[in-house]
């Protein structure tokens, strides 16, 4: 008797087990995966250093509403107006957006692109309902051309949803130890009811660690003209960045730029001469090229360090 009941158990242990193969049930956790990652993996160690900051100088003049410049190994502030204050950040919202994408998926992994992702509107790759696209691929178009089709696709591909990216987005904002920032859509576009912000120190937060994390993210938001072949999947793509000075302020490599009505001009700049690098942001200006342009050549200055850009001066 006893050996007929420990066949049954086992035969009913069998059968669970192609059962839940069969139909993907995982036994091993009843916690549901978030389309590639249900922990947040993040140790940020690096803050602006908000007890050394060199005196800002009176013929310094930075319109913008907010700004912030660094060393970007140290987190000595080298300038600093209004850093900690709230405010919306347009696109360059898609630098956190690429982060969440690069810690929670595989770049190699292949989405396909919804009816709202294709009519997101506004900024755009030009993306198609229908079209498949690897991480890789979606990366240039949100980094390049400030794709908000790119940045839906990508939210919908990584976590199922925008609001279930979104979500991990505000996680990541806790992860890395920040208080002052809310993101309300994976793209930075204003959002009647549900406006979100962010400030310049928070911003040179979260750029410091995707630039110093990800190898992909500075190949991407480095890179001037990216060219997608067409495929059976997607129609070809021709990206040129749109980041101010990339080609023109020499040392500059990128990061992002945004604007909309609400927030203004916003830039997130990284920069290198002479074995010093700079980490700079602006939000909320009427000049975002010029005034980031002042205020790399005062950062450098700091350092002693004078970059000759004659072929930006022609065009003032």
């Amino acid at each position: 008797m006893i050996r007929v009941l420990v066949v049954v158990i086992l035969l009913a242990i069998t059968g669970l087990f192609f059962v839940s193969r069969d139909k993907g049930v995982n036994l091993a956790s009843p916690v549901g995966q978030v389309y590639g990652t249900t922990k947040i993996d993040i140790v940020n160690n690096w803050f602006p250093k908000e007890n050394f900051a060199l005196s800002n100088p009176s013929n310094l003049n930075i319109g913008a509403q907010s700004a912030i410049a660094l060393n970007f190994e140290t987190g000595e502030i080298i300038f600093n107006k209004n850093s900690r204050e709230r405010l919306p950040v347009a696109s360059t919202v898609k630098v956190m957006t690429a982060l969440v994408a690069l810690e929670s998926a595989d770049p190699a992994a292949v989405y396909t692109v919804s009816e709202k992702a294709a009519s997101v509107g506004e900024n755009s790759m030009g993306l198609t309902a229908g079209e498949k696209l690897t991480l890789r691929e979606l990366l240039y178009g949100l980094m390049l051309v400030s794709g908000n089709d790119a940045a839906v696709a990508i939210a919908e591909g990584v976590s199922g949803s925008e609001d279930k990216f979104v979500t991990r987005m505000n996680e990541t904002v806790s992860a890395l130890g920040l208080k002052d920032t809310m993101f309300v859509n994976s793209s930075g576009l204003d959002e009647d009811g549900g406006n979100g912000y962010s400030t310049a120190y928070d911003m040179a937060v979260i750029a410091h660690y995707v630039w110093q994390k990800y190898e992909l993210f500075r190949k991407v938001a480095s890179t001037y003209n990216e060219y997608i072949e067409y495929t059976s999947e997607h129609k070809a793509f021709d990206l040129y960045n749109d980041t101010n000075l990339l080609t023109t302020y020499p040392g500059v490599r990128g990061i992002k730029p945004g604007f909309t009505w609400e927030a203004g001009l916003c830039l997130v700049t990284y920069a290198e001469n002479d074995g010093k690098k700079i980490l700079a942001v602006i939000l909320g200006s009427d000049d975002r090229r010029g005034e980031m342009k002042e205020l790399l050549d005062y950062s450098f200055g700091t350092y002693g360090i004078t970059v000759s850009h004659p072929g930006l001066d022609l065009q003032q």
